[in-house]
């Protein structure tokens, strides 16, 4: 059901005569703002909502499943899953991908966008930035258990070690470690140096002595003193800087592991832009399925507006289309190039034994975004919850296909394979998110979701009408 607020900001948004608020409510004040989300993490705004409990158990549930798969992954080895001649590639990669492109939405958000000076990204950002920390989480979780021998995969690092062997600076699969490990580092970063000035609002509002203690440890001394401020602002700046070109080049090394091999569905130029488009995809569409439940469960309507939810779902209809453009494009250069093999692997795509998948694909990343420039259901929250989860599994089908449809048919009829995942690789999957959503709903009750610092300054413009 649609909030006081959400009806409030409709016909706001629908008036040409009105500039629609960023933040609701007339009795939204700088007090009010902080005890809306430090009450949260206090436990003192109508206590923590029995949904949270239950969403907390059953994900704790998921990732206890996950640790003993892994458990027993290591004492059996990787045959446990589906992997065969030819798709040595599985469902961990596609995993891994599919994470990543998870991950990419929240330093866009906090960094591109705050470079671009958007206001909007002020309420949201702070999801984000967690949504993409515990996303890379998990997308480190698959080539970590996929190479087998995992107690030695500190051999992938550029360091010395007792079989005196180095790693192949030539190999995509090593760029990986570098892009993904240096995005990590600079988003988490990114994400706890924005939340010092709220750690100490909570610090100074605790109660007691050990809440007192733990977070001031946290918010480093922060007093709010101008100098402090000062420092502050550079230093988030300096890291927005560094975080933009990662935010491009990281989806675009992990394209590399498929474009710069020579096996047909692979061996293309459009891999980088078109994964990079896909990764925002991906990343908007999980931060609305994320971000709609958590503003209902937690009240936060006003803060999080549907004004903000509809320039997200402008910014997945945009994506979209641009992902729907490298489909087409990518049959177009099979076509034209009049290189059989290639024209082979994507009519094998759309009308194999994979087809199901494909079309899969197509309909969630294509088809369903297009609802979009429709306003009704671009405003209506239960129908973007819906295309936003069909988004995420279209966009997973969619490194399923790219991985699996191109090895399971080689260049040689005989050692053609139909690729069947295992009990093992759906519980594994399962259990990734059992992990992302255990430490997310930690984040939402244990440390401020929304960048109130940043809120304050557009309340600010708001109400002196700048």
């Amino acid at each position: 059901m649609s909030s006081q607020y959400d009806l409030q900001i409709q016909n706001e948004i629908e008036d040409p005569t009105i500039r629609p608020k960023l933040i609701m409510g007339d009795s939204t004040t700088y007090a009010s703002l902080d005890d809306d989300v430090v009450g949260i993490v206090e436990g003192f705004v109508e206590k923590t909502p029995m949904a949270w409990y239950l969403m907390i158990a059953t994900s704790l549930s998921i990732l206890t499943m996950l640790g003993g798969i892994v458990a027993y992954l290591i004492v059996t080895g990787v045959g446990i899953w589906g992997n065969q001649s030819p798709v040595f590639w599985g469902w961990p990669i596609v995993n891994f991908v599919f994470w990543v492109g998870i991950a990419h939405a929240g330093t866009l958000i906090s960094a591109i966008l705050f470079l671009l000076k958007q206001d909007w990204r002020t309420s949201i950002n702070r999801f984000a930035e967690a949504m993409t920390i515990f996303a890379v989480c998990c997308a480190g979780l698959f080539p970590g258990i996929h190479v087998g021998r995992m107690w030695v995969v500190y051999w992938l690092f550029p360091i010395p070690n007792q079989m005196e062997m180095w790693p192949n600076f030539r190999s995509p699969l090593l760029w990986d470690v570098f892009a993904v490990s240096t995005y990590a580092t600079i988003s988490l970063l990114f994400w706890y140096m924005g939340l010092i000035p709220d750690l100490a609002t909570i610090r100074d509002r605790a109660t007691t002595k050990l809440r007192q203690g733990i977070y001031a440890i946290f918010s480093m001394g922060w007093t709010g003193s101008s100098r402090h401020w000062h420092r502050y602002e550079k230093a988030y700046l300096i890291l927005a800087g560094l975080a933009t070109p990662l935010v491009l080049s990281v989806h675009t090394v992990v394209s590399f592991d498929f474009a710069v091999s020579q096996l047909p569905g692979w061996h293309t130029t459009i891999f980088p832009p078109y994964f990079v488009a896909g990764a925002i995809f991906s990343g908007f569409a999980m931060v609305n399925t994320l971000i709609i439940p958590i503003r209902s469960i937690f009240k936060l309507q006003h803060v999080v507006t549907l004004r903000h939810l509809e320039v997200m779902n402008k910014v997945i209809l945009a994506t979209g289309s641009m992902v729907g453009y490298a489909y087409a494009m990518e049959f177009f250069i099979a076509w034209y190039s009049g290189n059989p093999y290639e024209r082979f692997v994507f009519e094998n795509r759309a009308f194999g034994n994979y087809w199901w998948a494909y079309w899969t694909m197509v309909s969630c990343n294509v088809i369903f975004p297009q609802l979009f420039w429709f306003k009704g259901i671009r405003r209506s929250v239960p129908a973007m919850l819906v295309v936003c989860i069909f988004v995420n599994v279209g966009m997973w089908f969619e490194r399923f296909v790219i991985t699996v449809t191109s090895l399971s048919r080689d260049f040689l009829p005989g050692s053609w394979n139909y690729f069947k995942p295992t009990a093992f690789d759906y519980l594994t999957f399962l259990g990734s998110f059992g992990l992302f959503f255990t430490l997310f709903l930690l984040f939402v009750r244990f440390l401020p979701m929304i960048a109130i610092s940043e809120v304050k300054g557009i309340l600010y413009k708001q109400n002196s009408g700048h």
